[in-house]
This record gives C-alpha cells, structure tokens and sequence, in this order.
C-alpha cells in the first residue's frame, strides 16, 4: 500500500494504474525523479477522492446503482455498441472498471451539491454591485465567447511539455488520439473539465487556468469554421466533441493536434441592462462560481483536516532521499 485514509488502505496497484494511465505511450521517457513527483500528485488526488467518498457514505449519499445505470445510458447513448467498446479498449479498462468510476463521480458529485452548491445563496444586492463595478463590460461591438479548451499535441514544445500539473505529454499522432479520446470519456463520465485541463492539457498558455481561454469575439472564433460550427451549438456548460487542430492553407492544411472545447458563457452584443435575463444570469453564474471555488477550498480544508490520512509514498521518498 502507498497511503491510508482512516485506516483503508490505498494499493500501490491502483497508484500504478492511474500512473500509467496519465502516461499514455510515452512510459520510457521521464527520469525517476519526474516520476516520483508525478506519483505524489496522483496519489494526493486519490487521498483526497477517498476522503469524499467516505464523507458521502457518512451522509448516505452514495451514489446508487440506478444513478449510475441512468448515466451509462447517457453516455452510451453517443455511441454505437461498437464505438463504445472501442474507447473502453483504448482506455484499457473493463465495462465494470468504468461504472466504479461513474459511481465514485457521482457520489462525489451528490456530496459537493450538498456540502457546497446547495448552501450558496446569490441576493439581489451583489448582483447590483456586480454589474455597477462592471457595467462596461456588458456594452459588446458583437457576441463573444468564453471557451475553456483541453489540448493535446503529438509533437509538444518544451514549453508544453511542462504545462500540466502531471507533466504528461503526447509523442505521437496515434498516442496524443488515444489520450483526448480517453480524456473526452473522462469528461462524458462527468469528471471536471478544468481539473483535466489543468493536469493532462498541454497548452502552456491555458492548462494551469483550467483551460479557460478567456473571451473570444465571434469575428476570431468564425476564423475556425469546425470550431465556431461545433461551439455555436453549445449551451453553456456543454462540449464539444474532438476537434483537429490544424495549420496551413486551405490546399495543405495538416493536423498538429487535437481539442475538446467547453463554452462557459455567450454574451450578445450591444449595451445590455440589469434587466436583461442573460445579464442577470452571468452574473450569477460569476458569483456562484466564485463562491463555489471559495467553499470548495475550505471544505476540502476541514474534511481533509478531519480525516487520519498516511501518506507511506511520501515517507519511503524522503527516507531514501535522507540516506
């Protein structure tokens, strides 16, 4: 075992398999010492997993067997039968190892709703003040978009290969295909986009921010038509399915990669008012996702701080480093 968390055990298998998996096909090129930190992140990931689902199952709020079939239907429903075992192939897992994700994805999605979503409460008076302290910002010369977007290139910089937290990089055309469609299944099992974004994505520019590209006027996002067809169809909080990212002109266009976008919010153009329903809707959504960041810190604190977790990884790393 590499770590316990009130006494149930984490296996070293199970850090191998997450290990491995955040590798893709690029296992024989990062040095024992890249490794190891890579391995200590994963497994402080999976400390903190476990604590919520032992929190979950406190509050009896473990996801059900019916939950997780509703949601395997959802997402198979994307897929032919055949598609759909073709990604769990790729993924290297079994149709059971992927409803014990499903399951630990819901139970922890039951938990933060109810520890976090369900106790913030956005007033009227802040979203006055929000919209005073930036009204500016609601007077548009055309629509913009604000996109999140998870990457992935077969040939990264050096720059890009250091971008994410798990220092995780595609070598290949076939390798960097395999990890964003195993990372789109990720998204489709309900994990978050920009906890994904910010570990495997390998845009230097966007990964440590979740992915999140900012504001994109719809005059830059039409210069993509894939792109701008595949995010207009969106609503807020959807995504796109894989994307190529491509260079050239149009007679010698080539793929130098791979993207998942997610559109976080459409914003018309013109001055608009208080009154308007999508106003007062983005900044609610502004305000909740602040709010949510803040109590999910702080809950992650206590629960944490509440809970008798090992880490023997860690200790056997520095005892060795001591010696």
């Amino acid at each position: 075992m590499v770590a316990t968390v009130n006494g149930k055990e984490i296996l070293r298998s199970e850090l191998e398999r997450n290990y491995k998996a955040s590798l893709g096909d690029n296992q024989q090129q990062t040095s024992p010492e890249q490794a190891d930190i890579a391995r200590l992140n994963i497994l402080d990931q999976m400390i903190d997993y476990e604590i919520l689902q032992q929190r979950a199952a406190k509050l009896n709020l473990a996801a059900s067997d019916e939950d997780v079939n509703a949601k395997l239907t959802e997402v198979k429903a994307r897929y032919t039968q055949e598609e759909f075992d073709k990604h769990l192939k790729e993924m290297g897992i079994t149709l059971d190892d992927y409803k014990r994700e499903l399951r630990r994805n819901l139970t922890s999605a039951k938990l933060l709703n109810k520890e976090i979503e369900s106790k913030i409460n956005i007033t009227d008076s802040e979203i006055n003040s929000y919209y005073a302290a930036h009204r500016s910002d609601f007077n548009l010369i055309e629509p913009r978009y604000n996109i999140a977007q998870i990457v992935v290139t077969p040939n990264p910089s050096a720059q890009a290969a250091n971008a994410n937290l798990q220092n995780n990089k595609a070598t290949s055309d076939a390798d960097a295909r395999k990890k964003i469609q195993a990372l789109y299944s990720k998204l489709e099992s309900g994990d978050d986009f920009a906890t994904l974004a910010e570990n495997f994505s390998e845009d230097p520019n966007t990964a440590s921010n979740g992915g999140d590209m900012g504001f994109v006027f719809e005059s830059g996002l039409r210069e993509n038509s894939e792109v701008y067809d595949a995010v207009s169809k969106l609503k807020p909080g959807q995504f796109t399915p894989v994307l190529p990212i491509t260079q050239g002109t149009a007679g010698s266009r080539r793929t130098v990669g791979y993207a998942i976008y997610k559109l976080i919010s459409r914003e018309a153009a013109g001055q608009r008012g208080l009154n308007d329903p999508n106003v007062q809707q983005f900044i609610r959504q502004q305000l909740r996702s602040a709010h949510a960041q803040l109590l999910r810190s702080a809950f992650f604190e206590i629960v944490r701080s509440q809970s008798q977790v090992r880490n023997y990884l860690a200790e056997q790393i520095l005892k060795k480093g001591a010696q």
